[in-house]
């Protein structure tokens, strides 16, 4: 089980890495434009392209996220092995709520 986790965790940094980036150029380019947060919410709702962007993101963060902090519970606290994996994956369940739900608001 945890072999699959770290192979899991890896993959899912292999998505976030282009996906941060990406971000952060948004971010950047936000910025230095002047945008408005109405004027990015202008930009954005309607769009398949940034709704399966932000997607991949939310979805990539939900299962990379989950899988280092069991590690840090197993690591760092008097947790079991299951009691950590049900915390972690109940945070997993959470990031995943509150990140579609931004993504809802983003795009819808």
């Amino acid at each position: 089980m945890d072999r699959k986790l770290y192979i899991l965790q890896r993959l899912t940094a292999l998505v976030l890495l282009p996906l941060i980036i990406g971000h952060l150029i948004v971010i950047l380019y936000a910025i230095k434009g002047g945008l408005t947060s109405a004027e990015i919410l202008g930009r954005t709702q309607g769009s398949l392209w940034w709704g399966l962007f932000y997607g991949l993101f939310v979805v990539s963060v939900a299962v990379h996220a989950p899988i280092g902090l069991r590690n840090i519970l197993k690591e760092w606290t008097p947790l079991n092995n299951q009691t950590s994996s049900v915390v972690s994956f109940l945070f997993g369940l959470l990031l995943l709520i509150l990140g579609s739900k931004a993504l809802v608001g983003v795009i819808f």
